[in-house]
């Protein structure tokens, strides 16, 4: 006799759900949206049916996987705001939208040119920006932020971090965390008291060339 209980169909059809959408995140992000939902099936260990049983169609996968980008973006804002030390916030946000940016590979944007019209983007976008405001605004009047940063600034980081060229996934992750080290170093109101950066990471030196 065993104590676990099998799962239901319904828990079955859940989990997944749930792997194939990890299993296109990282896909897309890595491959673009060329992916066939054939090679999505496979990666997932699920059969081609499953996948269609889930998501009808590319788009409805993509979109998933898009809209879960999103949610995860604005908790990200939602915490720093509720964080009670606002550049401490500040420096979340920045460091952990590096990172997804780096690892992020063009997925975003590939998507918005594919599917403009799939979501609401503009308002997402939109409150996004508003928040990250509210949140500059306090790490300045706490004395932590430079006060002539705008969020143009913030716009020109993410591209930069976006050019970032790596062997693999976790390098590019890491080198997006010194990347980001050293940017938020400049953006302090006082920049004499600052932590070490993170580990450097071996680049292909090549593409400045």
């Amino acid at each position: 006799m065993t104590n676990q209980l099998p799962h239901s169909p319904r828990s079955d059809a859940r989990d997944n759900r749930e792997r194939i959408l990890a299993v296109a995140r990282t896909t897309f992000a890595e491959h673009g949206l060329d992916v066939a939902m054939r090679e999505i099936a496979r990666r997932a260990g699920v059969g081609p049916a499953t996948v269609y049983r889930h998501f009808p169609t590319k788009e409805a996968l993509v979109t998933e996987v898009f809209t879960e980008q999103m949610a995860t973006c604005t908790a990200l804002v939602d915490e720093g705001l509720a964080d009670p030390d606002p550049w401490r916030g500040f420096c979340r946000v920045i460091e952990t939208a590096c990172e997804m940016h780096a690892r992020d590979r063009g997925f975003a944007a590939a998507f918005v040119a594919a599917f403009p019209h799939a979501v609401d983007f503009a308002t997402n976008r939109d409150q996004a920006l508003a928040d990250l405001a509210e949140l500059a605004r306090r790490a300045k009047a706490a004395g932590k932020l430079r006060p002539d940063f705008v969020l143009e600034d913030l716009v020109m980081v993410l591209m930069a971090n976006t050019g970032i060229r790596t062997t693999s996934p976790a390098a590019a992750a890491a080198a997006s965390r010194r990347f980001a080290a050293l940017l938020l170093q400049g953006m302090r109101a006082e920049p004499a008291a600052v932590p070490p950066l993170p580990p450097a990471v071996r680049m292909p030196l090549r593409v400045m060339f």
